[in-house]
């Protein structure tokens, strides 16, 4: 079993798709296939369920995969702890987030990481906090930044708490009103919120069952930006924190008594990279 017959098992996992994970190894198709042919052999298993129109991953595949991506980054790291005693920080980390991230600003950030260690890369992905803490625990995500709602699970990884949100009612311009409401107040108006299942709508849900009030969803969305385009357009209403709100967007903020909190938490790896820590050790001194 070699390193690189890890590396193409699972840029096929990720790509389902031999040509496309033989592009992305930087070798032919045919070398690629053969050696994880090799390596199934090796194994005794076959890996992938190949046809002419898909691929996917075996049951076997799916117990070997977190296993090689282990391995692989244990390897890599290694390499780059030897290069951190003289001094060096290099080496990639992949930093989750959510879009309405708001504690620091993460550009300010990677600015300042970037003069310090221009050697490593970061790899920046967006996403639900329940996926990004899923690939904190499974290792493709170094560090993430989040928005849960209370009783969010945090087994498995570090978790920081850096903020608590009082979400408020976002209502088009024209329907501006005073405040504070109550969610009851609220509760005929059409909503636009999250997909159901995920952090994001857990917030609110657990704010209205709180209250003993339902309420209508109309619209689920994915983006915060969608949301508010919604609103702005009068079709209906919604919760945000208030700094994602943006001023002379058609919109109006209205704060609500029992509304909705989420914590903005920092999560990470209990094993971090070299240049996991000097991000981790950067991201600290923005928090203070």
């Amino acid at each position: 079993m070699e390193l690189q017959q890890l590396r193409y098992v699972i840029a096929v996992s990720e790509t389902l798709n031999f040509t496309r994970a033989a592009e992305r190894c930087h070798v032919v198709q045919s070398a690629l296939s053969h050696r994880v042919a090799a390596l199934e052999k090796e194994l005794g298993a076959r890996l992938f369920d190949r046809t002419n129109r898909s691929v996917r991953l075996t049951a076997a595949g799916e117990a070997f995969l977190p296993q090689a991506r282990a391995a692989l980054a244990a390897t890599e790291r290694a390499a780059d702890e030897v290069a951190a005693t003289f001094g060096g920080v290099r080496g990639t980390v992949t930093v989750g987030m959510i879009p309405t991230f708001t504690v620091f600003d993460v550009v300010d950030v990677l600015r300042t990481y970037r003069a310090a260690y221009p050697d490593a890369t970061v790899r920046l992905r967006s996403g639900a906090s329940e996926v990004l803490i899923e690939g904190v625990r499974t290792g493709t995500v170094d560090l993430a930044l989040l928005g849960v709602p209370d009783g969010f699970s945090t087994a498995g990884v570090v978790a920081r708490r850096l903020a608590v949100d009082h979400l408020v009612l976002v209502v088009p311009e024209a329907e501006r009103v005073d405040g504070p409401l109550t969610l009851s107040a609220t509760a005929d108006r059409p909503y636009a919120d999250y997909p159901a299942g995920g952090a994001g709508r857990a917030e609110s849900d657990q704010a209205f069952e709180r209250a003993g009030v339902r309420r209508t969803v109309a619209f689920e969305v994915d983006r915060s930006e969608t949301m508010l385009e919604l609103i702005a357009a009068g079709l209906c209403v919604g919760m945000a924190a208030r700094e994602t709100v943006p001023d002379g967007a058609g919109l109006a903020v209205v704060p609500l008594v029992d509304g909705p909190t989420r914590s903005q938490l920092l999560v990470h790896s209990k094993l971090l990279s070299p240049a996991a820590r000097a991000l981790l050790t950067v991201m600290d001194h923005h928090t203070q």
